[in-house]
């Protein structure tokens, strides 16, 4: 008992040294660069990489990406793209390069610049609370409201698709007015990816925010993901297109082609549900289907 003290501060100092020894050998192997640190609220990254897929990725070389944010004119960044274009992969790399630039670790970048942040702020995934009797959506609203609440101008924030855990206007609502408080009054330095197309107009009106999207190319109707950062909004998300690449059976693809092209309309809701109806719908006199189950 009377070495106990002497003992345990040595394995705190062995420690030490090896998480020091840890982050100077992936450095080495992994071509990683010192960031610069300052109090300025910029975010300067250049060629980016996420620092775990960027070393785990198969089949494909990571692509390196730039961020520019400087907590004045620009710092809302909203990035649109389809799912599986690396949107979430972006945001998140944006996180841990600034994270590991604040232990003092060598980051995955050719050059960075990191203004101090005080916390770091994610709102990404989707999942429920069985345990407390919370929703999908119920989580996700907890945690937009941690942030808006207890982020400071300091603060660096990630933000996954707000509201789609809803419906569509409601969602899209709310994930406008949170955009437009996060500018406004926090005036954090922030990254917003979503699908809602609709808050790129938001570069309109703010001159703090600017619009990204992740670079995609079609062919034979199929898309090819780029996972390119580059200026600008997305024209659309590529669902369908996303869907044929899980495997989903061609007559399915094709009648949500049908069904897209009716909503896309400037009376897209009542023309799809006309269409849907029209197929449902059975000729006069034919026989009704007995249905498996009755209800009552």
């Amino acid at each position: 008992m009377r070495e106990l003290g002497p003992i345990q501060r040595t394995a705190g100092a062995i420690a030490t040294l090896d998480v020091i020894c840890g982050l100077a050998e992936t450095a080495r192997l992994f071509d990683y660069n010192r960031p610069k640190l300052d109090h300025s609220l910029r975010l300067c990254i250049k060629d980016g990489r996420h620092p775990v897929l960027d070393q785990n990725l198969a089949g494909e070389k990571f692509v390196p990406n730039d961020t520019e944010l400087d907590g004045d004119t620009l710092r809302l960044a909203i990035i649109t793209g389809p799912n599986m274009a690396g949107k979430s992969t972006y945001i998140r790399q944006v996180a841990l390069i600034v994270l590991m630039a604040q232990v003092g670790s060598f980051v995955p970048v050719a050059n960075a610049e990191v203004g101090l942040v005080d916390r770091i702020f994610t709102r990404v995934g989707a999942n429920d609370d069985l345990s407390r009797g919370q929703s999908t959506f119920m989580v996700e609203m907890n945690e937009t409201a941690n942030i808006v609440n207890n982020a400071t101008e300091r603060s660096l924030i990630i933000l996954d698709e707000i509201g789609r855990g809803t419906s569509t206007f409601d969602g899209l609502s709310i994930a406008w007015s949170v955009a437009e408080f996060l500018h406004d009054k926090i005036k954090a330095r922030a990254l917003f990816a979503t699908h809602y197309h609709e808050l790129t107009k938001l570069a309109e009106e703010r001159n703090g925010v600017c619009n990204f999207n992740v670079a995609v190319r079609e062919w034979n109707e199929q898309i090819i993901f780029l996972r390119k950062i580059v200026p600008g909004g997305a024209d659309k998300s590529y669902g369908i297109q996303v869907a044929r690449l899980a495997g989903l059976p061609q007559e399915i693809l094709d009648r949500a082609k049908n069904i897209l092209a009716n909503l896309e309309k400037p009376n897209g809701a009542t023309a799809a549900s006309r269409s849907i109806k029209s197929r449902r719908t059975p000729k006069a006199g034919a026989p009704r289907e007995k249905p498996q189950m009755d209800l009552l």
